[in-house]
């Protein structure tokens, strides 16, 4: 119990006391003033010394306060080496239909992105981000906060393009692709963008706070959890996605802007599926297991283990095989406009979507594109029927279930169908 024994400007003091027994400590009173704790100097710590033939059992609190010297410097570090570390995607054991996948979408964007599930626990955001160290340079609009292509006009923003078409020379920069992460509780107008609607009543412009949306065109913008997602978020990024221009209308003014993005979702099934609708707007789906195999599962805990002991050096041990797969997939990308494909081959697998009954003709699409991907990241200048064979589940699985209820095909389905087809 604390009693208060008086107040003034010079000294304040507090009596604390506690029920004298022979098992119990107790605290002599502790007097304040001015630079001074009990006798003792300020930044000397507090002392609180035990009475005289008490018991054994006391309190001792020393050296609380501790003086910082003002003066001390603090080393330079290099701000890439200290960068947080990212595992190196030639490093991730198994899953390889997710990392096929995902190298499609890299090198042909227009595939529409790629959905992830699978259990938990099984690397899906590591193999998602590892895809940083590959993403190939792009040029943009130096200072454009929408990444504006200076070359293409769909990819330019509306006034990098008013700049173009009166004659200017615009200034443009090398970049590497931009990944922006959505996080799960971001609102409508972080995504999309703010109009500042004061300014525009009363300066008469339009004063634009670009979103997500804008900082991941010409990019990756990729969802952890899309199935927690709240739908009318999937809906905004799935439109923009599609389309490839983001819209904004907030009191009479309407503001666009490019958004082309590669968008990757990820999930837990187990915490629900998207609606169907939703998912035939992703271009492939890819499943992931649980790796079952002992040995495996060995390799996969030892190379993490290296990783979080010693990030840099492990880095440094992947660095040729990331090299070599950055490069395969800088060349994939500037071959892929030569990729032909046989109008035999495309019969056949608009054939395969039809009797699958997968409704639209986005299935069609996005297998004839990632077919052609996947030749160019071959080497390869014409497609074959096992490069369809290889993306074609990835493809159409999602693109079967109608009923939201129902699980989504494994691949056999469409397995079967293509056996039935090319054969």
């Amino acid at each position: 119990m604390a009693s208060l024994l008086g107040t003034s400007s010079s000294a304040i003091c507090a009596s604390h006391s506690l029920s004298s027994s022979s098992s119990t400590p107790s605290i002599s009173p502790i007097c304040f003033r001015p630079g001074k704790i009990c006798g003792g100097k300020l930044n000397a710590g507090i002392q609180i010394r035990p009475k005289k033939n008490r018991s054994r059992h006391h309190v001792s609190v020393m050296n609380v306060a501790t003086e910082i010297n003002s003066t001390e410097q603090v080393g330079k570090f290099d701000s890439k080496k200290s960068a947080r570390p990212v595992y190196p995607f030639a490093a991730i054991v198994g899953q390889d239909e997710m990392k096929l996948c995902l190298l499609l979408n890299v090198i042909d964007p227009k595939i529409g992105g790629v959905m992830i599930m699978g259990d938990r626990g099984t690397g899906k955001s590591t193999t998602v981000r590892s895809l940083v160290d590959l993403l190939p340079e792009i040029k943009v609009v130096a200072g454009d906060p929408y990444n504006s292509d200076p070359l293409d006009p769909e990819f330019m923003g509306v006034e990098v393009r008013e700049r173009v078409e009166r004659g200017e020379q615009v200034p443009v920069v090398a970049t590497k692709i931009n990944m922006v992460d959505l996080p799960l509780g971001a609102t409508e107008d972080r995504v999309c963008g703010t109009i500042d609607i004061e300014k525009a009543l009363t300066e008469g412009v339009k004063a634009f706070e670009p979103g997500l949306l804008a900082k991941a065109n010409r990019g990756i913008l990729y969802v952890d959890e899309v199935n927690l997602l709240d739908d009318h978020l999937v809906d905004v990024l799935l439109d923009s996605a599609a389309s490839g221009w983001n819209t904004v209308e907030r009191e009479g003014i309407s503001i666009s802007h490019p958004a082309r993005f590669i968008l990757i979702g990820s999930g837990n099934p187990e915490e629900g599926e998207l609606r169907p609708q939703l998912l035939d707007r992703f271009g492939m789906h890819a499943q992931v297991g649980t790796v079952r195999d002992a040995d495996l599962r060995v390799k996969i805990v030892e190379e993490r283990a290296r990783f979080d002991s010693n990030p840099q050096d492990f880095r440094e041990t992947y660095k040729t095989e990331q090299d070599k797969l950055q490069d395969q997939i800088s060349n994939a990308r500037s071959n892929l406009s030569s990729v032909q494909i046989d109008r035999e081959l495309k019969v056949k697998i608009s054939k395969v979507c039809s009797e699958l009954n997968v409704d639209g003709l986005r299935g069609d699409i996005v297998t004839n594109r990632a077919a052609k991907a996947l030749a160019a990241l071959k080497g390869k200048d014409r497609v074959t029927a096992d490069d369809v064979a290889t993306v074609i589940p990835n493809c159409l699985r999602h693109r079967l279930r109608k009923d939201p209820l129902e699980s989504i095909d494994s691949g056999v389905l469409v397995s079967e169908k293509f056996a039935e087809v090319f054969s």
